[in-house]
């Protein structure tokens, strides 16, 4: 196989690695409707540690900026799967709510998200699969990267 490019570049081999499992996780989930960038946001509003977050605290959790969070969401919003109410804490936020649509969609991709995991895991062995998720979770949490 040719390797164009820049073949020692981090980020080039991460983002094709990404674009691989995200097609596998895609695929997996496509009967639940719900692409695995979806389902993942609806993964964080699922089990919310303090109550419903609000837009900053979803982009926050979810490393993404504000703009690319309202993008994500628009369809679910449209879908009925989640809503926006005013926050209790401070009326100028909003804050992002599963509805009861959101979390019965939610349960049935888990089933199909939980099939890919596997098929991952089994392809990749469970302790090396373990290890590089739990690698790129502290990538994604290093401030010294922000």
């Amino acid at each position: 196989m040719r390797v164009s490019g820049v073949p020692d570049c981090y980020v080039t081999s991460m983002r094709k690695a990404s674009r691989r499992l995200t097609q596998l996780y895609d695929e997996a989930m496509a009967p639940s409707g719900l692409r695995s960038t979806q389902f993942s946001i609806l993964a964080e509003l699922s089990e919310p540690t303090q109550g419903p977050p609000t837009m900053g605290e979803l982009a926050e959790v979810l490393v993404l900026d504000r703009s690319g969070l309202g993008h994500s969401l628009r369809p679910l919003e449209r879908e009925g799967l989640i809503e926006f109410e005013v926050n209790p804490d401070d009326r100028r936020s909003r804050i992002v709510v599963l509805t009861k649509a959101g979390r019965d969609r939610y349960r049935q991709a888990h089933e199909l998200w939980r099939s890919a995991q596997e098929r991952y895991r089994s392809a990749t062995g469970a302790a090396e699969a373990d290890e590089l998720r739990d690698r790129l979770q502290a990538i994604a949490h290093d401030d010294r990267l922000a």
